[in-house]
């Protein structure tokens, strides 16, 4: 499951390389739009839900739950556009409750994966915790060696004791070309965006 699909990057990458029964939620039509859009053009099954994850339910529950979700904090710059305001502001997902929803919809051992913003990384164990979600691994993403981390992507699981490993930063410019790493899955990810509107 990908939580707050967008235009359904993740879930339908997941699907394509993993071979795997995807599904998505996102709760603007828009969104919902683009990624079935993705799915026919790139003939990958998928199914869509539009709806609140929060007030999502599902009987079955998922083995793995990705998402990329709106993780910027109320004191930050808003957009004033509605749109992109819900896809990028946690106001529209708080991350305790976000936590809470995920751990109910997996199954045991399940796993969870996204990313956050880095300065948030407190509240992110501290929510985790109580949602019975453990961290097993966590690497953070610098635009640049010199430069802070814009993005932690996190690994939890549930049910695990694991302790928590930590992989090496990745960097995603050299100077202004994108590093070897970045290049690398870029190629594997063989994607082509394009603008438009509905």
């Amino acid at each position: 499951m990908d939580v707050g699909s967008g235009c359904g990057v993740l879930g339908l990458l997941v699907a394509r390389d993993k071979k795997v029964q995807a599904e998505g939620v996102d709760k603007q039509w828009a969104f919902c739009q683009y990624t079935a859009k993705n799915a026919e053009v790139n003939q990958i099954e998928y199914r869509m839900h539009q709806s609140d994850f929060l007030q999502f339910s599902d009987t079955e529950g998922f083995d793995v739950i990705i998402s990329n979700p709106p993780f910027y904090h109320e004191g930050s710059s808003k957009s004033d556009n509605e749109m992109r305001h819900t896809a990028r502001y946690n106001t529209h997902l708080p991350m305790d409750k976000f936590f809470m929803k995920v751990s109910k919809l997996l199954g045991p051992r399940g796993h969870f994966i996204f990313c956050y913003d880095p300065q948030q990384f407190q509240s992110i164990c501290t929510g985790l915790s109580a949602a019975k979600l453990t961290i097993e691994t966590l690497q953070f993403v610098h635009p640049k060696i010199d430069r802070k981390a814009s993005l932690v992507m996190v690994q939890a699981r549930k049910g695990s004791r694991s302790l928590i490993k930590t992989r090496e930063p990745f960097i995603v410019f050299e100077q202004d070309e994108f590093s070897q790493t970045a290049q690398e899955i870029y190629k594997k990810a063989r994607t082509h965006s394009i603008k438009c509107t509905l």
